[in-house]
């Protein structure tokens, strides 16, 4: 495919601080691009203002103005970093070729987009950018994050070690995500279950340019969890795991139980009473937590509620 017709799309809440610098830099990178004929000057950058409560909105208007790529879509109210995501994907893919997602605190690092243009071009419908390394990472986000990708392995998900949403889709990729009805969507996790041709570009992960992260350790946490949830039952299957354990511990806890009892070194009738009172207790209210999470995705999903509104568009 010659000159494909490109969409890039930055999902932004609260970004006043950044979103002028982005604009420029992802503009200049879409001129270039179409000034050497690698795309076609059809192509564009859409930020989706997630319901921002600052000036973001009014940032994308005037940039929009006066910068040749830019367009823009507010949304009537914050519907998460995921949905907004599907909204500029799915409005905006029958106007493109492929579509690009990245974020709009210029962390991924912008120069390889054309390298996952070329990809394309060459035949291949996703092209995921994946980091390095995290050495501008805290140590307990490096952790974190390694356990996070380490449970999903465990689970049977298949998901791109270090790639967050810096990736870029054909037009028929999205067109199968389209297919996907559930309200509570993992993307990293769907996209690479979806199969067709992908590659992976590598990038070293930039330090922000302005502002603070929208995603601080509870956000983080909250994501994982739904990640999981929403794309496998192992919480479930750990539930039975867990009956099968304390069994196995109940039984020693018997025989330790009659040992100590026979010997007299117990209170009679403590150790039999009391733990396996709070024992049981605890695990009992663990697995009730694991249960009424998945039965709450499942009401989420029977209601099957819209994942957004368009307020304000400007092409």
């Amino acid at each position: 495919m010659q000159n494909p017709i490109i969409g890039i799309i930055s999902p932004c809440y609260n970004e006043e601080k950044v979103i002028n610098e982005t604009s420029k830099q992802l503009n200049n990178v879409l001129s270039d691009l179409v000034l050497r004929k690698i795309i076609s000057e059809k192509s564009f950058i859409v930020f989706i203002d997630d319901g921002s409560q600052d000036n973001s909105w009014k940032q994308i208007e005037n940039n929009a103005t006066h910068l040749k790529y830019i367009k823009g879509l507010k949304l009537a109210g914050n519907v998460g970093h995921q949905n907004a995501l599907l909204a500029g994907l799915y409005i905006y893919n029958d106007e493109t070729d492929a579509l690009i997602t990245i974020d709009a605190d210029l962390q991924d690092d912008i120069t390889v987009i054309e390298e996952m243009i070329m990809k394309f071009i060459s035949g291949v419908d996703i092209v995921y950018g994946v980091r390095k390394e995290r050495k501008n990472d805290s140590f307990f986000k490096q952790k974190t994050a390694l356990l996070f990708y380490s449970m999903m392995t465990k689970m049977k998900i298949n998901i791109i070690h270090n790639h967050a949403d810096f990736r870029l889709c054909s037009k028929r990729v999205i067109n199968a995500l389209s297919e996907f009805n559930e309200v509570n969507l993992f993307l990293r996790g769907i996209i690479p279950s979806i199969g067709f041709s992908n590659e992976i570009v590598y990038y070293n992960r930039l330090k922000r340019f302005a502002g603070k992260s929208k995603y601080p350790l509870k956000k983080m946490l909250s994501f994982a969890w739904n990640g999981i949830t929403s794309f496998s039952n192992y919480p479930l299957k750990l539930v039975t795991i867990i009956g099968f354990a304390i069994f196995f511990v109940c039984i020693l806890m018997t025989i330790y139980a009659v040992y100590g009892l026979y010997n007299k070194n117990v209170v009679p009738g403590w150790l039999s009473t009391v733990i396996p009172m709070y024992f049981l207790g605890g695990v009992q209210l663990f697995c009730f937590g694991i249960i009424g999470e998945y039965i709450g995705k499942i009401y989420l999903e029977v209601k099957k509620r819209p994942r957004y509104f368009v307020d304000k568009r400007i092409d």
